[in-house]
C-alpha cells in the first residue's frame, strides 16, 4: 500500500494525479498497455455517478433579469436569476464565471475532463427563471455562445478561460445603492440599466445556425438541449422559437394543478394554461420535464397526494420527467411573512416522507424522477427540510413497505456490463390529449432499464409546425450506461449495443402499422449525424424519413 504526497505530506487529489498521469504520457515518461490505462483511469475517476446517465450534463445559468411570475415562495436573491440562490452549487459556478455562457461552459467541460470523464456528449441544460422572458437577442447569444464553448473545447490541449466577453449584469455597488427597493424586478431592472450593454449580448439566428452547423461534426457535441419556463409563457410562437434554438427538452414549472393553491400562491397562471402548455410542447414533440411542488401555501398532506395522481391519471399532463421539490421556507421569500402570520407551516419530517412515499410509488415506468429535494443550502431554510439524502431515506422508506420503484433513474442499468442476449424489449402504450404514446424500453431480467425510445403518434391530422402534420414522431431516444465517446467501442458498455438502431426500428414497424407515411425526429444539434446515417434527412426544424 502506497500514496502519493505533496511535498507538505497531503495527499495528492484523484485530479492531480490524473493531470500528472497525462503530463507524463505526453513527455513519454511512462507508457501502459491498453487494458492497464483503462483500468487506471477507470480508478481515477471522480465522480462517477455525472455522467453515469450516458450524457455529461452541463449546467448553464442565464443572468438576472425581471420576471413575470409573483410566486410567494420565490426566494429573492438579486444576485442570481430568480427562484435560484447564491448557495446552490451551479449558481456559484455561474457566479464565479460572471454569467457567460461560455465561460459557464467552457470550465465546466474542463471540470469534467479534469476529473476523467468523458465530455463528447453533452446535455446543455440552461436555468434561470422564465426564459421566455428573456429578449430574444439575448437568448440567440446565449445559445450561440454555449455552443461556440462546445465547438472550441479541446480535450487534448484545454486551459481554464479567463477572458470574458460580458460584464457582470450589475456590482455589489449597485445593489448597495438600490436597497430600499423591495421587488425584486425593480432591484434587477434598475440595476441593469447602468451596466448592461446589450450590444455585447445580441445574435442574429444566422450567427446561431453557423455555430449550430459546426457543432454537428465537432469533438464535443450537444446531444440534448433543455430551457426552463412558465405554462403561461408557452404558445405557438414561442413553441417554434426554442425549437429553432436547439431545444428538445423544456423543464415546466407547474408546481400544482389545483386552481385554488395556484391562486393562494399568487402563481400567475391556471391549470388549463399548464394542459395547453403541455398539448403545444407535446405536439412538436418536446420532452416534458415538470417541475412539482408539495407542501405549497394552502395545501395539505392529502390533497398533495390527489393532486400528484392527477399528473399521470389526467391525458392532459403525463410528464416524461419530474422534479419533486417540497416548498422550502426562504427569509426572502413572501411565505415568510405567511409563516410569521402561523398562515403556513413546514410538513414535518414524518409527513414529508409520507407524502414523497407515496409519490414515487406512484410514478410510472416511463417517467424518470431527477430530483426529489432542491439543493438549497440548510443554512438558507429557515424552517423545514434540510436532509440532502431525503430521496434515500424515502426510497427506503417505499421498500421498506413492500412498495416498488418503477421510474427510470430507479433502474437505469448504470456502470453495469450488459448483453444484447440478456435483454428484451418491452412497450408500453398510453394516451394523451393529443396523441398515443408508446414507450419502448430495452429491460434486465432485474427491470433494469438499458435504453428506451419515446415514440408519438398524434391523433390530429394538422399540426401548427406544418412539417408534423399528420407525421408519428420520435421524441426522445436515450441509451443509458456510464458515457462512451463518439467512435469509441467498448465491449459490454450498453452505448455500444445498437440499442437505438434497434429502438428505430421498432418505431417505424409501429408508425408504418397505424398508417403514417413519414417518421419525423426532434433530434439534437449534435445528433443530427446519428440520425442522417439512420435514414432521416434535414427538414426546417426536424429530421425525417418515408416509411
Amino acid at each position: 500500500m502506497w500514496k502519493i504526497l505533496h511535498k507538505d505530506g497531503k495527499d495528492l487529489s484523484k485530479t492531480e494525479v490524473l493531470k500528472a498521469y497525462k503530463a507524463l504520457v505526453a513527455n513519454g515518461g511512462i507508457k501502459l498497455s491498453l487494458k492497464a490505462e483503462k483500468a487506471f483511469l477507470a480508478n481515477i475517476k471522480t465522480k462517477n455517478t455525472r455522467t453515469i446517465s450516458g450524457v455529461t450534463p452541463v449546467t448553464v445559468l442565464t443572468k438576472p433579469f425581471p420576471c413575470p411570475g409573483k410566486c410567494i415562495f420565490c426566494p429573492n436573491d438579486y444576485r442570481m436569476p430568480k427562484s435560484y440562490l447564491s448557495s446552490e452549487p451551479g449558481a456559484q459556478r455561474a457566479f464565479a464565471n460572471k454569467f457567460d455562457p461560455y465561460m459557464q461552459t467552457y470550465n465546466r467541460l474542463l471540470a469534467y475532463k479534469n476529473m476523467g470523464h468523458g465530455t463528447d456528449k453533452v446535455e446543455l441544460i440552461v436555468l434561470g427563471g422564465t426564459w421566455s422572458a428573456y429578449p430574444k437577442e439575448y437568448q440567440r447569444w446565449f445559445i450561440k455562445r454555449c455552443f461556440d464553448a462546445m465547438n472550441d473545447f479541446d480535450p487534448e490541449n484545454t486551459v481554464e478561460r479567463v477572458t470574458l466577453e460580458s460584464v457582470m449584469p450589475y456590482s455589489e455597488e449597485d445593489l448597495k445603492q438600490n436597497e430600499g427597493l423591495v421587488s425584486y424586478n425593480k432591484v434587477v431592472a434598475k440595476a441593469m440599466t447602468s451596466r448592461l450593454h446589450a450590444s455585447q449580448e445580441s445574435s442574429t439566428w444566422e450567427e446561431v445556425e453557423v455555430a449550430h452547423n459546426v457543432n454537428e461534426t465537432s469533438r464535443i457535441r450537444c446531444v440534448g438541449l433543455v430551457i426552463e419556463t412558465r405554462p403561461d409563457e408557452i404558445n405557438e410562437e414561442e413553441v417554434i422559437n426554442i425549437r429553432r434554438l436547439g431545444a428538445t427538452k423544456v423543464q415546466l414549472g407547474v408546481q400544482s394543478l389545483n386552481d385554488k393553491v395556484l391562486s393562494l400562491n399568487k402563481r400567475g397562471h391556471d391549470v388549463a394554461q399548464t394542459a395547453l402548455a403541455f398539448k403545444l410542447l407535446r405536439q412538436a414533440g418536446f420532452k416534458i420535464h415538470v417541475h412539482w411542488m408539495p407542501n405549497l401555501y394552502g395545501s395539505n398532506p392529502e390533497m398533495d397526494k390527489k393532486d400528484f395522481v392527477k399528473l399521470f391519471k389526467n391525458p392532459k399532463f403525463r410528464p416524461d420527467e419530474l422534479k419533486i421539490y417540497p416548498c422550502s421556507l426562504i427569509e426572502s421569500a413572501e411565505l415568510f411573512d405567511y409563516y410569521k402570520k402561523g398562515l403556513w407551516q413546514p410538513y414535518t419530517n414524518e409527513q414529508l416522507i409520507d407524502v414523497l412515499s407515496f409519490c414515487l410509488s406512484h410514478v410510472p415506468n416511463y417517467c424518470r424522477v431527477t430530483r426529489v429535494i432542491r439543493d438549497i443550502s440548510s443554512e438558507d431554510i429557515v424552517v423545514g427540510n434540510k436532509l440532502t439524502n431525503m430521496r434515500q431515506i424515502v426510497e427506503e422508506a417505499v421498500k421498506k413497505s413492500g412498495g416498488t420503484l418503477d421510474d427510470i433513474r430507479s433502474r437505469e442499468v448504470r456502470g453495469r456490463l450488459v448483453e444484447s442476449s440478456e435483454l428484451k424489449l418491452r412497450t408500453t402504450r398510453y394516451t394523451t390529449t393529443n396523441s398515443t404514446e408508446y414507450f419502448f424500453e430495452y429491460i434486465c431480467d432485474d427491470n433494469d432499464i438499458v435504453g428506451f425510445l419515446r415514440l408519438s403518434l398524434p391523433k390530429d391530422i394538422v399540426c401548427f409546425i406544418s412539417e408534423l402534420s399528420g407525421v408519428a414522431i420520435i421524441r426522445e431516444i436515450h441509451v443509458y450506461g456510464e458515457t462512451v465517446n463518439i467512435g469509441d467501442k467498448e465491449d459490454g458498455k450498453a452505448q455500444h449495443l445498437g440499442l437505438g438502431k434497434s429502438l428505430i426500428s421498432e418505431a417505424k414497424k409501429l408508425a408504418k402499422k397505424h398508417g403514417f407515411a413519414e417518421l419525423a425526429v426532434i433530434s439534437s444539434i449534435g445528433t443530427r449525424e446519428y440520425y442522417r446515417k439512420n435514414g432521416f434527412v434535414d427538414g426546417v426544424l426536424y429530421q425525417s424519413l418515408s416509411l
